[in-house]
């Protein structure tokens, strides 16, 4: 084939491929059928409000709802004798002073929470409380029937998959449990354990996200997930100090906040039904800048400002209709 008629060809493809692709960026239901989930959630609580109770306490979690939390965002572990406690940390170094992982030991075993513990994504503030007992998942789904939870899973443990979709199942709540974590593998396992249970992308999904967004693909492709759950860049080495070394370059974070924070990518991903949710907005100016980039939901360590600054700033009446 003569090189100038493959140069045309590919310019008629490029003439024909950006303006259909620029187009369903910003109409997708041409293709795609809306996705519908049983909640909306603008108000997410991290660690049910670490900033102003005990992290990931029944009192953090009561506290949060009373405030007017939407959602609860919390992570699970096992212990010895085989109950899924709520807790961030696997080791209870940091949370308890006790350098231990939480699957040596058993329920009646457990250390107490410190009763001054640092905020992790607000450096050098501390929150107490009157609680500092772990809580049960079990208790969490008996106290909120109706609350949406977010579940992080971070370690690669049957068990502890199998335990928390039997859970889900035991209580009726798989429309408003929310399957999270970082790792492929593990997402795999949550979906076969409860497919019913809506769940958010993986890093490896989010970095297939970017490339499918900026090669012009993406509003041609299907998408199984129903949220985007991804840090506000911005809060990184200001008020959270990561401890992966390439997270304190600043111009890694930089471009990390050029190439994520894309206001095309979120409504792209909003008007196919999707929530997109950033964390942790633990400033008014976060929570500012996370939702006039696209979010319809952040997460805060700080649930009572977070109800103060969402009642400052309504959604919109076309908004609200939207959702009905």
């Amino acid at each position: 084939m003569d090189w100038m008629l493959v140069i045309a060809l590919i310019i008629l493809f490029l003439d024909l491929f950006i303006p259909c692709s620029l187009y369903l960026l910003k109409n997708p239901l041409i293709l795609h059928k809306k996705k519908k989930l049983d909640f909306y959630s603008r108000h997410i609580s991290h660690r049910g409000g670490a900033g102003e109770k005990i992290e990931n306490t029944m009192e953090a979690f009561t506290h949060a709802e009373e405030v007017g939390s939407q959602m609860l965002e919390l992570d699970c572990h096992l212990t010895q004798d085989g109950y899924v406690m709520v807790s961030h940390d696997k080791n209870l170094k940091r949370q308890t002073g006790l350098d231990v992982a939480i699957s040596s030991l058993k329920l009646k075993d457990l250390p107490l929470y410190k009763d001054h513990l640092e905020v992790t994504f607000n450096v050098g503030h501390y929150s107490t409380g009157k609680d500092r007992k772990m809580a049960l998942l079990e208790d969490v789904f008996k106290k909120f029937p109706k609350m949406p939870i977010n579940i992080e899973v971070k370690e690669n443990k049957d068990e502890l998959i199998e335990k928390v979709a039997s859970l889900v199942k035991k209580y009726k709540r798989e429309s408003i449990t929310v399957w999270a974590t970082d790792d492929s593998v593990i997402m795999a396992k949550c979906k076969k354990q409860c497919p019913s249970m809506p769940y958010s992308f993986t890093m490896g999904r989010i970095f297939l996200l970017l490339v499918l967004f900026y090669t012009g693909l993406l509003p041609f492709v299907p998408l199984e997930e129903s949220l985007l759950q991804f840090y506000l860049p911005s809060v990184i080495n200001r008020k959270y100090i990561p401890e992966e070394s390439i997270l304190k370059n600043r111009f890694v974070v930089s471009l990390i906040e050029k190439l994520t924070m894309r206001k095309s990518l979120f409504d792209h991903l909003v008007k196919r039904g999707m929530q997109v949710q950033l964390f942790v907005c633990n400033e008014e100016s976060d929570m500012d800048a996370a939702f006039s980039v696209g979010a319809t939901g952040v997460m805060s360590d700080y649930p009572a400002l977070l109800s103060e600054y969402l009642r400052n700033h309504p959604l919109p009446p076309s908004t609200m209709a939207s959702l009905r």
